[in-house]
């Protein structure tokens, strides 16, 4: 896939994005699988263009997503703390950076030590990228910032390092949730195919709690988590010539406890069928039908250390915020 390089006129900024393919492999491909089975569902990585990357921000805002305000907190007190756990150099890569807000903790901490970083955010949105590096770049004079416009595989790939560093990999925002287990499992190990043994992967972790917690946080009372759930048919509309009218669908977010995740569903209010022009397809829908759109597994403290430990890392410290709600653990890549 051919790359794309840009720059701004600071040289302390470059941003490499890939330029998608015009055949039907990525988004195209997936939305036609995904409204052709059944159950039908679409991938939750198709959230973050840059209306949903703007909503899904909102949505950190509001009272009852506390995941955002907890490791925030966790990052706070104990960035310090993280940023020593690994000796000498250190370059910060992050997989879906998004504004890179609670990130600057790390950044601060890793400033202070070393008096020069690299950070190397991957995101799949290049406006939110270039927002990012922006503010970044303004506030902390001796920051260099190597982006990557890409899915986190890909991107992860093509982060760079000095000849004696030690790379800290981020992965915030209980992100791993998303992923079934067998993908943790896999994800985790291509994060650690690219490292080297004593490197470190710092993973965000939302944990078991309360089924009403739970499904409020998916579910606010403003709409904002409703509104960023429909945004996904808004996208299909606006890039694949779709008919789909977002009033004839409601956002549900309930807590499968047997599977231990929150799932969200966009539910059809009425039998119906949407024309999908770009891909030629008409898909019909029966009232009461849902279109999976996102699991969120939750995990406890246990079942991180055994991810850590079937993926090739060890689990080297954990941090809880002040009301136990929420993990963040580092993970350390072994031989």
């Amino acid at each position: 896939m051919p790359d794309q390089m840009m720059s701004t006129q600071s040289q302390r900024f470059v941003i490499r994005q890939s330029t998608p393919s015009r055949s039907e492999d990525g988004f195209a491909a997936d939305v036609r699988a995904g409204l052709t089975a059944q159950p039908k569902a679409l991938s939750p990585k198709y959230f973050y263009d840059e209306l949903g990357s703007h909503l899904f921000e909102a949505i950190c805002y509001l009272p009852e997503y506390y995941l955002t305000r907890a490791e925030t907190e966790i990052l706070k007190r104990y960035a310090g703390e993280i940023a020593g756990r690994l000796d000498g150099s250190v370059t910060l890569v992050e997989l879906g950076s998004g504004s890179a807000v609670k990130t600057r903790h790390l950044i601060e901490a890793l400033l202070a030590r070393q008096g020069r970083l690299c950070y190397q955010p991957i995101d799949i949105s290049a406006t939110m990228l270039e927002q990012s590096a922006h503010s970044l770049l303004k506030d902390y004079p001796s920051l260099q910032i190597a982006a990557q416009a890409s899915d986190y595989t890909q991107g992860l790939g093509l982060a760079g390092r000095g000849d004696a560093q030690k790379v800290l990999v981020l992965f915030l925002g209980s992100n791993i949730g998303n992923y079934d287990p067998g993908e943790a499992l896999t994800l985790l190990r291509e994060v650690r195919r690219v490292l080297r043994a004593g490197d470190g992967l710092l993973v965000g972790v939302d944990l078991k709690k309360s089924p009403a917690v739970l499904e409020a946080a998916y579910a606010d009372a403003l709409g904002v988590t409703a509104a960023f759930n429909l945004n996904l048919l808004l996208r299909i509309n606006r890039e694949l010539g779709a008919d789909f009218d977002l009033a004839q669908f409601e956002h549900r977010a309930i807590y499968n406890q047997e599977l231990g995740r929150v799932e969200m569903h966009l539910v059809s209010r009425t039998t119906q069928t949407v024309n999908i022009s770009g891909l030629g397809l008409k898909v019909k829908l029966l009232e009461a039908e849902t279109i999976h759109t996102e699991n969120s597994y939750k995990y406890d403290l246990q079942q991180v250390a055994a991810l850590a430990q079937e993926t090739g890392f060890r689990r080297d410290c954990v941090w809880l915020d002040s009301q136990e709600r929420f993990s963040c653990h580092l993970l350390l890549a072994v031989s």
